[in-house]
């Protein structure tokens, strides 16, 4: 069983779930799995920031490409405080990867260049304002982020956002994103009008995931309410596991702080600073071996119960979607 509709047709997968993408987190084990799945999986390209890491990591997946029923993509961050967005984008073009995810920027130069051998662009957004900027520029469809999502998150809740957006850009794709790790709760996405869920925390507790089984128990022991907002990673909110270490660093910028990220002079250089200390803290912390955890997750960890292999996860969101469907059903009475 599959379902159809604009999203699963134009990205030519069965099922319309993208496996969102996770700095530090998501890797190639994880991503051929998805595509092997029928799904959209997709991973950062900075999670592959050595020489020769991304090209590799592409020519394998471009060959999986040809013996799976899913997609790949490449979520880039188009910010001008990340400093290998260019190269990273000439590489994924180079490549042809088949879509791509933008975050925290202008996608023009993304949507231009895919667009060039036909690759689809989604960006993310959490306002219609920023989506309608996107829309102008030529997207493909966005990634409605809205409250509960993990890393940088939203303020809205989807069941506001999903069919504001449809309604500004009814010919646009709609993906929901933040507080999904259930069919349930993609089956309310497309209630909601939306095409397909972008999904992350679920997949963090995986057992293909890379990051230390701390972490991963991390996400199936912690509830909605252990997950906190946090602008001292990269500048940016950022929702994060409120662990003993979050709690000391606190969870805002000082005065001085912000004065930096605000003025114009200093502005990009203080936030690649900013970036690049919080990388360092996350990379350790997904390693495991440091009291210094720094955990990014979503609020749907409290849906989150065990650890399983990325094709369980998927078969029972599949499962719970299809079961969901027929109690909506069920509820129709002649």
């Amino acid at each position: 069983m599959k379902i159809t509709n604009s999203f699963t047709q134009q990205f030519d997968i069965q099922f319309p779930i993208i496996m969102a993408p996770i700095f530090l987190v998501s890797n190639l084990a994880m991503v051929k799995a998805g595509m092997q799945a029928g799904i959209a999986a997709t991973f950062p390209s900075l999670n592959y920031r050595n020489d020769g890491e991304l090209e590799s990591i592409l020519d394998e997946l471009n060959a999986e490409q040809n013996n799976s029923v899913g997609r790949y993509g490449v979520n880039l961050i188009v910010q001008k405080s990340n400093p290998m967005y260019i190269k990273h984008l000439d590489i994924c073009v180079n490549k042809k990867v088949p879509f791509y995810i933008t975050s925290l920027g202008s996608p023009k130069e993304v949507i231009e260049k895919a667009h060039s051998y036909g690759a689809k662009v989604l960006c993310d957004v959490t306002n219609i304002a920023h989506a309608q900027k996107c829309y102008d520029l030529g997207c493909d469809g966005f990634i409605a982020v809205g409250q509960g999502a993990g890393g940088h998150a939203g303020n809205n809740p989807l069941m506001l956002l999903v069919p504001a957006l449809k309604k500004a850009f009814p010919d646009k794709i709609v993906i929901g994103a933040g507080g999904v790790a259930t069919g349930d709760a993609l089956t309310s996405i497309l209630a909601l009008g939306g095409q397909g869920s972008s999904i992350g925390t679920r997949f963090i507790a995986s057992t293909e995931a890379g990051v230390n089984d701390g972490y991963k128990e991390a996400i199936v022991n912690s509830s909605m309410e252990d997950i906190v907002m946090s602008t001292k990673i990269s500048g940016t909110p950022c929702r994060v596991i409120n662990t003993d270490y979050a709690k000391k660093i606190g969870y805002t910028q000082n005065w001085f702080e912000r004065l930096l990220s605000n003025n114009k002079t200093t502005k990009k250089y203080f936030k690649m600073l900013v970036q690049f200390r919080g990388m360092k803290k996350l990379e350790q912390s997904v390693a495991g071996g440091s009291y210094k955890t720094l955990w990014v997750a979503g609020k749907s960890s409290e849906m989150v119960e065990d650890i399983r292999t990325c094709a369980e996860i998927i078969a029972r969101l599949k499962q719970e979607t299809f079961q969901s469907l027929d109690n909506l059903r069920d509820l129709i009475k002649a």
